[in-house]
């Protein structure tokens, strides 16, 4: 099935895609746009994981989009809570009606001759392809692979007589009732998980390989609380969302400055909280703070349960699964009715889409990333990609800004094609995510490079970001603009004939 072409294709109907819509409708009201989604509803992430405790790991003021405030006071909110906030802001937008559900995109191919690109989705209940056309095609598919969670081999894992359970699939109503449940991971899920399961299960185990930084943060924002009393919500909500920016970039900047007094700041705090009969050891990361993204747990929830003796954590090498439990390399055993493996993401670009220019393949670690959206000679494309060291959403919002500036640029010079291009030679073998995590590293051949110096570099840096994105200029010497044969005729023609009338006039 062929449908009507579009000024504008967004690919996700996520966080990330619904913000983008809502941008695009209030800032271009005059663009064609639709938007393909894969999954029934929208959501994304937020509909995808479905794990008990699931949670933001950022906060909501800043999780949430620069023109729709977020009006509950929990800092850190429960999935279904983002989800009906998605939902809501797409239904508050009419951006809900501009959605085709139940697409996979397959391939982005475009076309230097007739300027556009072929989008090739396939509905996956029919098997039937549908394809689009777009002048300008928006990705926000987020980073990792939804069919998978990346699992690592463990030995004798297929042995274990339990369950075993990846947290981006879980199971509808589970019951874990009286289990004992092992969680292997260290991560923002398996901190999630911990105390979200000890409401039922018999004993929960972290069992991690290393550890990892865990802050305590208020669950409320009592401050906005009170603010709401006598201040309108929009202004409550942009002043905590640039309290809570200003906070994290300090945090950040002292990190990397200070990573020796962060540290011990963190430490002393998570021995504060976990009291005098938990080992420091399994809290204490071999690397600096910020090297690789910390985990945030509302009202040390996590604390208290080790605290309480509902949950442990062990770190420690998995020899390998029994039919009862894990044996570690220690020697030491644990026992365990179910296993989560909270071991991380597959990361996966475009949403596993095939991407070609000109018929040929674009293998993204050869590209650079241009403002961290842009990929280096890919004509009118732009990915929206959040931060790994503060809220997705931040950087989000001001990537679709850009993407409206982008757009209303080239509606008024004229131009229909928009490529990147690097004439000074500004490349790097580093991935513009540059993090140490696992799950990074892992995918490290399949994401796009950064550059050794702006407009190439990916900083992560939103007061770095935000004048870039929302005033820099459009024509920066790195943005190719190319008009087309036709536009260039109707100009000329357009020219001859007030050229003409000119003269006539003046014979006159």
């Amino acid at each position: 099935m062929k449908h009507k072409h579009l000024d504008v294709l967004i690919i996700g109907a996520g966080l990330s895609g619904v913000g983008a819509a809502c941008h695009l409708s209030r800032k271009c009201p005059h663009l064609r746009y639709g938007i393909l989604e894969r999954r029934k509803r929208v959501g994304g992430t937020w509909d995808l994981f479905r794990y008990p405790g699931i949670r933001s790991d950022s906060d909501m003021f800043t999780l949430g989009y620069n023109f729709r405030p977020w009006t509950d006071t929990k800092m850190l909110a429960d999935g279904p809570s983002i989800r009906k906030y998605i939902e809501e802001t797409a239904e508050h937008h009419q951006v809900h009606k501009k959605i085709h559900f139940g697409l996979k995109v397959t391939a982005e191919d475009w076309s230097s001759e007739f300027n556009r690109w072929t989008v090739t989705a396939l509905n996956e209940e029919t098997g039937e392809e549908e394809v689009f056309t777009a002048g300008f095609v928006l990705n926000c598919t987020g980073y990792y692979n939804y069919d998978a969670g990346y699992t690592p081999k463990i030995p004798g894992i297929n042995r274990f007589g339990g369950d075993v359970i990846h947290p981006q699939h879980w199971p509808d109503n589970y019951d874990y009732t009286g289990k004992r449940v092992v969680v292997i991971g260290s991560g923002a899920t398996a901190v999630t998980l911990v105390p979200a399961m000890t409401d039922r299960a018999a004993h929960v185990t972290m069992l991690q390989r290393s550890p990892t930084y865990v802050a305590s943060v208020p669950e409320q924002d009592l401050i906005s609380k009170n603010l709401r009393r006598v201040l309108p919500e929009m202004l409550v909500y942009r002043l905590a969302r640039t309290r809570n920016i200003l906070l994290q970039r300090t945090v950040f900047n002292l990190s990397i400055r200070k990573p020796k007094a962060i540290r011990r700041l963190l430490l002393a705090a998570a021995r504060k909280q976990l009291g005098p009969d938990i080992d420091m050891k399994h809290f204490q990361p071999h690397y600096n703070p910020w090297e690789e993204r910390m985990c945030a747990v509302p009202k040390g929830d996590l604390f208290k349960v080790l605290r309480e003796g509902k949950a442990s954590v062990v770190t420690d090498h998995i020899k390998n699964v029994t039919k009862t439990g894990i044996k570690l390399e220690s020697g030491d055993w644990i026992p365990a009715d179910i296993i989560v493996t909270a071991t991380g993401l597959d990361l996966q670009m475009l949403g596993g889409a095939e991407l070609r220019v000109d018929g040929t393949h674009v293998n993204l670690s050869n590209t650079m990333m241009y403002k961290g959206l842009m990929l280096e000679k890919v004509p009118n494309m732009a990915l929206v990609f959040g931060y790994t060291n503060a809220s997705w959403t931040l950087k989000a919002d001001i990537a679709s800004e850009f993407v409206c500036r982008l757009l209303k640029h080239m509606r008024k010079t004229g131009a229909e094609k928009v490529t990147p291009i690097d004439e000074e030679g500004c490349g790097s073998d580093v991935n513009f995510l540059n993090l140490r995590s696992g799950y990074i590293q892992r995918a490290d051949d399949r994401l796009p490079r950064q550059g050794n110096k702006d407009p190439w570099q990916n900083l992560n840096d939103y007061l770095h970001d935000l004048p870039a994105l929302r005033y820099g200029k459009m024509n920066d010497g790195h943005l190719k603009f190319e008009t087309t044969n036709l536009h260039k005729t109707k100009r000329n023609l357009v020219q001859k004939l007030l050229s003409n009338t000119l003269n006539i006039e003046a014979q006159r």
